[in-house]
């Protein structure tokens, strides 16, 4: 592809809301557009930068015998309501409610998750060890998003 069809709309300055200086290289170098609080269209320098590192990831999991797998986006609340967590994540957990009443919440994490499925399937010690792992979005409302765009969790269970 010709680089003058790419679609990478570059500014001069950076905005007045950008804080750090990573927030102010990645909108003036045509990666990112904000569309609200916390919330990133990512341009098609930031999504092929984002789908090369998720591969390198995936190569390296897959190497030491992770299986990758994808949870929902929305969980059900019994299971947060379970951990005792549904209550104590306050705000920050995005929730709402099937046509049937139903609770549920945008996945913040996905210990939850994760715990509910192993919990009923692995019946045995001779199933262990075992390393699952996914890449996916995380969604929470919170006050002072930190961090930047990208965020990882490391849980490991011995």
């Amino acid at each position: 592809m010709k680089a003058s069809n790419f679609y990478a709309p570059t500014l001069r300055e950076s905005p007045a809301e950008a804080e750090l200086l990573s927030h102010k290289l990645m909108l003036r170098a045509g990666f990112i557009r904000k569309a609200a609080g916390g919330m990133y269209t990512y341009l098609p320098l930031a999504w092929r930068t984002m789908k090369k590192i998720s591969q390198i990831i995936r190569e390296e999991m897959d190497a030491k015998g992770g299986l990758e797998l994808m949870m929902p986006i929305t969980q059900p609340a019994e299971i947060w309501q379970e951990s005792g967590r549904w209550a104590v994540y306050g705000d920050e957990m995005m929730r709402l409610k099937d046509r049937h009443g139903r609770e549920f919440c945008l996945g913040p994490t996905h210990e939850e998750m994760i715990t509910t499925l192993i919990r009923g399937e692995v019946r045995s010690y001779k199933q262990l060890p075992l390393m699952l792992y996914q890449i996916q979005n995380k969604y929470r409302d919170e006050i002072r998003p930190r961090f930047g765009l990208m965020r990882s969790t490391k849980t490991l269970t011995e």
